[in-house]
Formats: C-alpha cells, structure tokens, sequence
C-alpha cells in the first residue's frame, strides 16, 4: 500500500529533477550564447568557406584566368542528393570503379574533363592517353592549382591519391609510370568526371 508520505517523496523528487534539467538546460542556452558571441567565433564564422586558387578555362580549352574561389563545402545529405549512388562512393569516399567499365576510359574526342562535383576543369584531352588499365589516363593535369595530391595509405599500400582543389572530390590516383614528356600517369576514375567536348 502506497502512503501519503510516499506519494509526497515520489512529487519532491520529480521537482528535483525537473528543477535540474530545467537549470541544465538553461546552462547550455546560455553557454551556447555566450560561445556563438564570442570573437574568434563570430570572425570564423564571418570569414566563411576556405578559398583556393585555381585555374579558369573555357569550354574551348582557353586558360582564362587564376583566381581564388571559396571552397564548395556541402553537407554528406546535399552531396547524396546531387551524385549517383556511385558517383557519390568514388568522389566522397575515394571509391575506385571498375577498370574497362567507366564512360571515358576508351574516349577519343577533344575536349575538357570537368569536375562532376564542381565543374573545375582538370584535364585536357591533349594530355591524354592509351594506358591499357582501363581507366582514363593523363600525362599531367590542365592546370597543378586544380589538382591536390595526398597519401593514401589503404589496400596495404602508399599510393598518392588525387583530388579536386576546389571540392576535394577524390579523382584516382598518380603513378610513376607515364609517358613523356611527364613520365606520369594520372589514372582517373570515369565516374568522378564530367567531359564537356571542344565547342
């Protein structure tokens, strides 16, 4: 049987603990104010994306001009919404595609492959060529302000992967053992590319 002195506790300490979260939550409320006023952050924040330099070039192939541009910052969702489920593996998660299936691998037209994720001109067909992977190969970028190097470290090797400068899309990888007049091979994933012919 519950008594009234039971019943009394039992409301006391449900105040209790509504009184505490009440004050923690207004702890956090103002806390947040508090930080989201704070100069650094409000510079941060007033700063905006990161810029990065890189290199303009027409649909013709025509270098127009170096500038710095924001970053294209978006979250996991916006990205999900904008690439193929696949697009999004390989340009967001350094994915590889299979070798002798992308759209370019065997293309022999002229012209510029763009950035899927960003449109920033990468390379140039001039600088491609026949590998034999079975994956689009350049002998150098269009331009070195569009194109980032990092090492991978994964599949229990060091390689130096490639990404686009503006968007940080992953593009492949760069080998050692290209044609001249580089001696590179810029081994690129189709799906992370967006080929746009010489008009």
């Amino acid at each position: 049987m519950i008594t009234s002195d039971t019943n009394h506790a039992r409301e006391n300490d449900e105040k209790t603990v509504s009184r505490r979260t009440f004050l923690f939550t207004g702890a956090v409320a103002v806390g947040t104010a508090l930080f989201l006023r704070h100069p650094k952050f409000a510079m941060a924040k007033a700063e905006g994306p990161k810029e990065v330099k890189i290199v303009e070039f027409s649909d013709s192939g025509k270098r127009l001009k170096t500038e710095k541009v924001p970053m294209v910052v978006k979250t996991d969702a916006e990205w999900r919404k904008q690439l193929s489920p696949m697009a999004y593996d390989i340009t967001r998660r350094a994915g590889t595609e299979r070798p002798f299936t992308g759209q370019y691998w065997n293309l022999h037209d002229k012209g510029l492959y763009r950035c899927l994720c960003c449109d920033t001109a990468l390379f140039n067909s001039n600088t491609k060529f026949e590998s034999g992977t079975g994956w689009p190969s350049f002998w150098e970028p269009i331009a070195e302000e569009n194109v980032r190097e990092s090492v991978d470290n994964s599949m229990g090797m060091q390689r130096t992967a490639i990404s686009c400068t503006r968007c940080a899309s992953h593009l492949g990888h760069v080998f050692h053992d290209g044609p001249p007049p580089t001696g590179l091979r810029y081994c690129m994933n189709s799906a992370s590319l967006r080929f746009v012919k010489f008009s």
